[in-house]
């Protein structure tokens, strides 16, 4: 009895450590997945966004990682493409040189300042028009002085430029070559001032879209406003110390 009662107790005992063994033995399995999980995931960096999608297949699901940093976010924040949208256009100052210096007024229009091509090319206008009307008339009057001055009786184009009612028999040839010459040096004067005054809008034209692309994001929010309030003035002299004056003070805020 006593054996068989030993026989039972190692029995029971034996069963409890096979029961306890398969409990622990899942729980170790599951353990040891979730570290070898931990041990292959990839270290990512802060700024590295994972995307998770479809596989081929369609069975599972794959993790790429993307790698997005804080200066290509930053880029993709701004453009200074010619049509980029207006929420992200940036110009570049290099970019609006360029662009007005192969067609005025192309910079401007690359700024979006679409205000300032009427007055850039009103001022073109004008200046067209003084060369054109200058050298019309320097020409003419160039003509007449070189004809009056051969003594060639078949050139008389200058006889065209004499007073009305004068004769070209009895007028003072000297005085009147006086005249086509001081016409024709005035006309060119101001035919050669238009052609600078050209030049130089060009130019003004090309630093107008460098300043403008320069200060495209300037922050113009400072407070200029101006502040009236009632002031009292008291006198500077020991004679008028008890003496004050009123007024009115202007307080300006830039």
């Amino acid at each position: 009895m006593k054996l068989a009662g030993i026989l039972v107790s190692l029995f029971m005992t034996f069963c409890c450590v096979d029961v306890h063994s398969q409990d622990i033995l899942p729980q170790q399995r599951r353990d040891r997945t979730f570290m070898h999980a931990e041990d292959s995931v990839a270290v990512v960096p802060p700024d590295t966004i994972l995307v998770t999608t479809n596989n081929d297949s369609g069975v599972g699901l794959r993790r790429e990682p993307i790698q997005i940093t804080v200066d290509s976010i930053i880029n993709t924040t701004s453009s200074d493409a010619f049509f980029a949208a207006p929420a992200i256009f940036k110009p570049t100052p290099k970019k609006a040189v360029i662009y007005s210096a192969i067609f005025p007024g192309l910079g401007q229009v690359y700024n979006r300042k679409y205000w300032k091509l009427p007055i850039l090319y009103g001022g073109f206008i004008g200046f067209t028009y003084a060369i054109t009307w200058n050298n019309g008339y320097y020409r003419d009057y160039l003509g007449g002085y070189q004809d009056i001055m051969d003594d060639n009786p078949e050139t008389n184009r200058w006889h065209n430029m004499l007073p009305y009612g004068s004769d070209p028999e009895t007028i003072d040839a000297e005085w009147f070559t006086d005249v086509l010459q001081k016409r024709k040096d005035y006309y060119r004067y101001y035919r050669d001032l238009s052609i600078i005054g050209t030049v130089a809008l060009y130019m003004i034209a090309m630093v107008d879209a460098y300043v403008d692309a320069q200060l495209f994001d300037f922050d113009m929010s400072p407070d200029l406003s101006m502040r009236v309030e009632p002031a009292m003035m008291r006198e500077g002299y020991a004679a008028f110390s008890g003496s004050s004056s009123y007024g009115v003070q202007f307080s300006f805020n830039f």
